[in-house]
This record gives structure tokens, sequence and C-alpha cells, in this order.
């Protein structure tokens, strides 16, 4: 074979070989192309596992592997999650609720209910509890918390009040500033973007999207009644906030709006959360919530 043809064949081959290489392992190419690259490549049980968190009582090495189970929780009292976490030995991720600091962890700090912390308007003092918090999760080997809540109680009898910090939307806004304790203070190039500082740090999650303080008759899970500026000026407001401080994920309501479950409401949650709001996180149904979108 001469020479100029043996180039030729070289060539060829290279740039076959490059073509099917995994552009999503490559860190200099675009962002959006290395995921749509990556979905391309996964089967649709990959996919469906990946969107799947179980909790932790029940996640053993082989569930992990078969179902490619893509995150866990440490559900409410299971006081050996660090022993759990460490015994998996498997890369995840792990989620707790962390509302009230650590509460799965005995000996952890625990913070007073947020309707008191609300109280006192002061949220420098939220991004130092929120510090505190991230700092004993991390330390648990834990890197994800669902908090904060950031729902505008509308409703003394709403029976999840004291997780809200006031009936005031600004207020709401302001106690915010949590997330910087979780997740860091991002520079300026970062804002708005979804942001972890470091190994102190864990991510954030805003909840729940969006109104469930402000349900018919305060029954939680219950059906908020309001047309789309009321909505967006009482219980939208702190999300906004929420996502220009860059908050990591948003879990979406029990609650209904106007009769539609917030967990089946595409323009809330797709063209007004996503596309007006712009928010690049991910978004996480609450527990079970899906199940709860058709009874039975």
């Amino acid at each position: 074979m001469e020479r100029g043809a043996v180039i030729s064949l070289f060539l060829s081959l290279f740039v076959s070989v490059v073509a099917s290489a995994d552009i999503y392992k490559d860190p200099s190419q675009n962002v959006e192309i290395r995921v749509q690259d990556l979905l391309s490549k996964m089967t649709l049980a990959e996919k469906i596992g990946q969107m799947t968190q179980i909790e932790l009582k029940v996640a053993d090495n082989t569930v992990m592997q078969n179902y490619f189970i893509g995150s866990v929780l440490s559900g409410g009292g299971n006081l050996q999650s660090a022993a759990l976490a460490t015994r998996l030995q498997i890369p995840m991720i792990y989620g707790i609720d962390a509302v009230h600091g650590h509460n799965n962890l005995y000996g952890a700090t625990i913070f007073p209910h947020n309707v008191g912390l609300g109280c006192t308007r002061d949220p420098d003092l939220l991004k130092r509890i929120g510090a505190a918090t991230a700092l004993e999760v991390r330390a648990t080997g834990i890197p994800y918390v669902f908090a904060p809540c950031i729902a505008t109680c509308r409703d003394p009898r709403w029976g999840r009040c004291y997780e809200s910090y006031s009936e005031s939307t600004d207020v709401v806004k302001s106690m915010t500033d949590f997330i910087f304790g979780l997740q860091g203070e991002p520079v300026s190039k970062t804002m708005g973007i979804p942001f972890v500082a470091n190994s102190s740090k864990v991510a954030a999650c805003a909840k729940h999207f969006v109104g469930d303080g402000g349900t018919m008759n305060g029954i939680n899970e219950n059906n908020t009644i309001i047309d789309y500026n009321g909505l967006v000026s009482i219980h939208m407001a702190p999300y906004v906030d929420a996502i220009a401080k860059g908050v990591s994920t948003i879990m979406v309501s029990y609650s209904s709006w106007n009769g539609e479950k917030m967990h089946a409401n595409r323009f809330l949650v797709t063209e007004v959360l996503k596309s007006n709001l712009k928010f690049q996180g991910f978004v996480i149904s609450d527990w079970e919530g899906i199940d709860r979108i058709t009874n039975p």
C-alpha cells in the first residue's frame, strides 16, 4: 500500500474512533452536548433508575446495581444513616430532611422551627445556621439536604405552618439566605447557577413548589385556590430569590393549584419554573408524590 493511502486509512480510522468516543466524558465539550450524548447511550431502565430515590434501610449493593438507583434518602428517624452509608460503599447521592438541622444524627444540633427563626428577621443568623447544618450533615457523608422550606403561610390552621418562616412573602424571601449557609456563596459569574462551594457544604432544596402554604382551610396537601398573579406575588416570589442564589434543587408540592395536582402541572413545573424562571437544577418529587397524582 502506498504511503498516502496508509495515511488516509489511518486518518479515517482515527476520525471513526473519535466519533464513537464518549463525548459526555470530555470536559472540554459543551455541557448540553455532553448531556445529550450520555442520555443517548442510556437504556430506559437506566433512566428510570437514575430518577428514583429509595430509602436507605432498603438499599444494598444488589439493589443499587440491578436497578441503577440514582440516589438514596436517609428517612426520618434513621439514626444509623452514617453506618449504613459506609457499609454500602457505592458512589451515590444521599438526601436528608435537615429542615431543623441534622435531625437523623444522635448528638447533632437541632435548631428552632422555621416559624421561630422567621421572627428574628435576621438573614445572617439563617446563613450561619445553614453553615452549621451543612457541616454536620457532610460529616456523615451526606451531600444533599431537603431544605429550606420557603412556603408563605397564609393560614395559621395549616398543619405545617411551623415550617414556614412567615405569613409575609418579603420575610420568607429574606430567609432564603439559608441557602448561602448550606451551599456557600457563589461568585458573581455563577449567580443563579446551581452551586456547592466545597466539601463542607451541601446541595440545598427549596420546597414545596408552589403554594402549599395557601391551601383551602389550611388543610395540608389540599387545593390552593388563587389566580396566577396572586400565586406569583405571594407564593412564587421566594423561589425567584432562591434560584438567583443558586439553589441546586426544588421539590414539588403535594398540594394542588385550582384543582390540578402540582406534581402533574406541566405549566408551572416545566414552562414557568424551568423556562420562564430559568431554573437549571434538579426538580424532584416529594415522597411518593408521583403515586399521589391519581387515586387509586
